[in-house]
C-alpha cells in the first residue's frame, strides 16, 4: 500500500490479541481518531488483556481496560469480514502466516511489523514494564513512519 494513501480500515493482529495488537489498535485510534476503522485480533483466544499492556498504554493516555480479546475465528463469527479491511498489519510471525492464509483470495495488503513480544521478559515488575514500553514504542515508531504524524490532538 502506498505510504501516501491512508487506509480506511486497518486490522492489527498478533498471537493472542492480548498485548501487541490491542496496543496497536488503541494507539492508532488515539493518534488518528476516526480517520480509519481499526480493530485487532489474534490467532488464538486463550488469554485476557495483559495488565502490563494496559499500564504502559495508560502512560500515553490510551485506555485498554475494556478491550475484548478475540481471535480471527471469533471476529468472523461477530460479522467483521477480513475482506472489508484495506490493510492488515501482523505483529507476529504466526499472525502473518494466518492473515496471509485467510486473505489469499482477497485484494488487500498484509504488512508485517516485527515487534518485540514482551511476554515472559523481565524478572521484576520494573523490568517487565520496560520490555512492554519497548514493544509499545516500537509500535509507535512504525505507526508514525507508516501513517504520518498524529491527526488527533495529543494531550
Amino acid at each position: 500500500m502506498d505510504a501516501l494513501v491512508f487506509p480506511s480500515s486497518v486490522l492489527f493482529c498478533c498471537d493472542y490479541n492480548s498485548i501487541r495488537s490491542p496496543m496497536a489498535e488503541g494507539l492508532m485510534k488515539k493518534f488518528y481518531g476516526h480517520r480509519a476503522y481499526v480493530q485487532s485480533a489474534g490467532v488464538k483466544h486463550d488469554l485476557e488483556i495483559d495488565g502490563f499492556a494496559v499500564a504502559v498504554c495508560a502512560e500515553l493516555g490510551v485506555e485498554l481496560e475494556r478491550h475484548r480479546v478475540r481471535s480471527f475465528d471469533e471476529m468472523e463469527q461477530w460479522g467483521d469480514d477480513l475482506s472489508g479491511f484495506d490493510l492488515i498489519v501482523s505483529l507476529s510471525p504466526a499472525s502473518q502466516r494466518r492473515a496471509l492464509e485467510l486473505t489469499r483470495h482477497y485484494h488487500l495488503d498484509v504488512e508485517y511489523w516485527q515487534i518485540l513480544d514482551p511476554s515472559g521478559l523481565g524478572d521484576s515488575r520494573d523490568a517487565k514494564l520496560d520490555s512492554y514500553r519497548q514493544a509499545r514504542d516500537q509500535i509507535v515508531e512504525r505507526m508514525l513512519s507508516r501513517f504520518g504524524p498524529p491527526t488527533e490532538p495529543q494531550e
